[in-house]
């Protein structure tokens, strides 16, 4: 089968310059976390061979690991079919969440709707 090469200017971004991004453990398969990036932390990331991001709630670029140790190294990177979200897999010196957690998706979600409240039950209180 025929693979298109992909180059940066392919991608969609949205109308705020961002894609999003899965970053998922390159051994494990893992999720890690899920993050957004601009060209700028595209463009970083590839040419440092380590993550950068774009954080929305600071409007700045982020490199992953500057201040908590936590570096992700990146192994590879796929683009879905719609040329508008990343998949990353990444080595990693530690924990992604910020919360010291593996992953940033340790929270079960309840999988039962609780009709009177209009949202999921809570089976975990």
């Amino acid at each position: 089968m025929f693979q298109q090469l992909i180059s940066i200017d392919n991608l969609k971004f949205d109308e705020k310059g961002l894609i999003p991004v899965i970053v998922q453990d390159h051994q494990s398969g893992q999720v890690l976390m899920m993050a957004y990036m601009n060209k700028e932390a595209l463009m970083r990331t590839l040419s440092s061979g380590e993550a950068h991001y774009w954080s929305r709630s600071r409007q700045t670029l982020w490199h992953k690991g500057e201040t908590s140790g936590n570096y992700q190294h990146l192994i590879a990177m796929q683009v879905d079919c719609d040329l508008d979200c990343l998949l990353m897999q990444v080595k990693t010196d530690g924990p992604a969440c910020h919360t010291g957690h593996q992953s940033c998706f340790y929270r079960p979600f309840p999988m039962q709707i609780d009709s009177e409240n209009n949202g999921a039950k809570d089976e975990h209180r």
